[in-house]
């Protein structure tokens, strides 16, 4: 019978960190040394500044409150560990444990882990980066536990997406489509079309490769100066080549093709241009063996106006957010990484829409515009393709080109926000797009919208706040958005009451305390029982970091772990806060992204009980910056004074 209740243990405590982390026999001599106790509603299992026990404790069935002074600190459920000042410094208790419901717990030895504990450096790292109930570690650095998470998660051995890789993963063409010296452009065409390439190699005798003809070549030297197509191909043909060996590195063979901008690179037998031919690199052969790395994807970008090629490139991107999401890489890095391939894509599709429309508006080439990028975009922290939120703030013109101005901006940004849609991202529920009219505005009617927000902060003012406020310019004269960004930080500082009411907007969402068993979870039929982790955790840090860095007019700083990276240098008494506030973003962001691409959505609704115990409880940790931020605010901007 005994050994039957050990084997029970030790399939329970299988199932949760750290004692997923030990190997059979430990698993099985902590498992056999348990206690299992019987706890009643109301019981208190230990008091505040009581000594430590000899051992710790893990929730099998019930709920434990842990509390400082009555007032509920953190909620224990199955799996959790808690009581673990008796395996850490044996120091008093800091909070006190009481039973919510009828629990059970087993009741562990510390002599039995000490042990364990120094020899498993992941069961040490669970402990050290504060995972364990009421462990007040969590509170003071969430790095740490990030860093955890990734360390304590099964080794990834994909490696597929390194930046430069193994020369056995480079794909290149072996069969080079070659033709004579002597051969006319026509018949250079001519096979091109047949073999259906965009570039053939002219060689001379024995393979040797003299020069390169592509698609550019045809249309620039040949059609555009009305060539004959008797022309020998030697007229038109680039050259003297550039070429590699075809063993070489992938690094060695794509920096080639970056720092001399070819689209091809011809590879022969000693790597030397008088050695024959015996392979052709592409860059669309760089796209299918290395098409995750963002200098390939960048690059492919800025080479393309198609648009169906553009969405391709971005398609490619999410597996490489994923890589980079999954092992812990830096949220800076991937923030700036994805805000750089989402510029180029916005870039691109601006001068498609400016070519498009520029013989039908000739007299808008020299009238100076902004495509601004608000909300998430604005921020630098749209990694998945959400809601699109932007804007087209143009010069203001002499009164007899306003109506062709509007008509112009208006067309532009129509085709700008149709090539996004195009490229997978999701159109904006509320219609803050530059292809509507509202948001396509001159100068001065910008400067007018920002006047009247500051001086009437109305519900929907607040609202605007929101993504209005972290515009940030991505195409054209930037010069535009730098004098808005004076305007309004010019009203804040005449209407500093303002500030008071958008202080009032981070308090619309409170973050969920008691997270496993009290949180707030959507009613509504499509998200029933579901995290909002947009509304709930990331909107209340936004808004707070928005509130406090215009307080002080700082200009140019949108992202919101800048802000509060900023903010920790203007307040170095809050700069620790300052600091987890901006970690705990960044583990929002991580945790949503991942969130969508597992479930090809937005990732803005979480089922908790889907979520791993390591997750849920660096999930937990977030919120703890959040209420500390929101009394920070509310005492700085009175809002007592505004809710009486």
């Amino acid at each position: 019978m005994a050994n039957v209740i050990v084997k029970r243990v030790q399939e329970f405590l299988k199932r949760f960190p750290p004692f997923s982390f030990l190997n059979p026999s430990d698993l099985e001599l902590v498992a056999s040394q348990v206690e299992v106790q019987f706890l009643a509603k109301e019981e208190i299992l230990f008091k505040k500044n009581e000594a430590a026990r000899p051992h710790f404790y893990i929730l099998k069935e019930g709920q434990i409150g842990l509390y400082d002074q009555n007032e509920i600190k953190d909620y224990c459920d199955e799996g959790d560990v808690f009581g673990v000042l008796a395996l850490l410094g044996k120091r008093p208790y800091i909070y006190e444990a009481k039973v919510e419901v009828d629990s059970l717990v087993y009741s562990i030895p510390v002599s039995v882990f000490e042990e364990i504990l120094e020899k498993n450096s992941k069961v040490a790292l669970y402990f050290a980066a504060g995972f364990a109930s009421g462990q007040v570690v969590v509170r003071q650095d969430l790095s740490t536990g990030q860093k955890a998470r990734g360390v304590l998660k099964k080794d990834n051995q994909d490696h597929s997406l390194l930046i430069f890789s193994d020369p056995s993963q480079i794909q290149f063409s072996e069969r080079v489509i070659h033709i004579d010296l002597s051969a006319t452009v026509q018949a250079a065409a001519q096979k091109m079309a047949s073999e259906s390439v965009s570039s053939i190699v002219v060689c001379g005798e024995n393979q040797i490769p003299l020069g390169i003809i592509t698609d550019k070549d045809l249309r620039n030297k040949v059609l555009a100066k009305a060539l004959p197509l008797d022309t020998k191909v030697d007229h038109v043909m680039s050259s003297p080549v550039i070429t590699k060996k075809k063993d070489a590195g992938f690094s060695d063979l794509y920096l080639s093709m970056i720092k001399n901008r070819l689209h091809h690179l011809i590879l022969t037998e000693d790597g030397s241009p008088n050695s024959p031919i015996c392979g052709i690199l592409s860059d669309h052969d760089v796209l299918l063996s290395m098409g995750n790395s963002p200098a390939v994807l960048i690059h492919a970008l800025l080479n393309t106006k198609v648009v169906s090629e553009m969405k391709s490139i971005r398609d490619r991107v999410e597996t490489m957010l994923k890589y980079y999401l999954e092992n812990e890489v830096s949220m800076d890095f991937v923030a700036s990484v994805l805000t750089e391939i989402n510029d180029v894509i916005i870039q691109q599709a601006v001068k498609i829409a400016q070519n498009k429309l520029s013989e039908e508006f000739p007299q808008m080439k020299s009238i100076r515009f902004v495509f601004l990028c608000l909300g998430s975009e604005g921020r630098e922290e749209q990694l998945l393709r959400t809601d699109l939120d932007n804007a087209i703030l143009y010069e203001d013109v002499p009164k007899e080109l306003e109506k062709i101005a509007a008509d112009y901006f208006l067309q532009l940004g129509t085709e700008v926000v149709e090539i996004l849609l195009a490229c997978g991202f999701s159109p904006c529920p509320g219609e803050i797009m530059a292809s509507n009219p509202k948001w396509n505005q001159p100068l001065s009617q910008w400067k007018k919208y920002f006047s009247d927000w500051i001086l009437t902060p109305t519900p929907e003012a607040l609202l605007r706040a929101s993504i209005f406020y972290d515009f940030r310019p991505v195409a054209g004269f930037t010069g535009l958005s730098e004098e808005l960004s004076h305007h309004v930080y010019e009203n804040i500082q005449k209407k500093k009451g303002f500030l008071s009411y958008l202080g009032q907007n981070a308090f619309l969402s409170p973050p969920p305390l008691g997270f496993f068993k009290d949180f707030i979870v959507e009613k509504s039929q499509e998200h029933r029982d579901q995290f909002d982790i947009k509304a709930r955790a990331m909107m209340p840090l936004t808004d707070l970091a928005r509130l406090l860095i215009l307080s002080y007019g700082v200009v140019g700083i949108n992202n919101t772990f800048k802000r509060f990276e900023k903010l920790g240098e203007m307040e170095p008494q809050n700069a620790q806060l300052f600091t987890q506030a901006g970690k705990a973003y960044e583990i929002l962001m991580r945790m949503r992204a991942l969130e969508g691409l597992q479930n090809h959505n937005n990732g803005r609704y979480i089922r908790p009980e889907n979520m791993g115990k390591l997750q849920r409880q660096l999930l937990k940790s977030t919120f703890a910056p959040i209420s500390e931020l929101q009394e920070i605010v509310r005492i700085r901007f009175q809002l007592d004074l505004l809710r009486s």
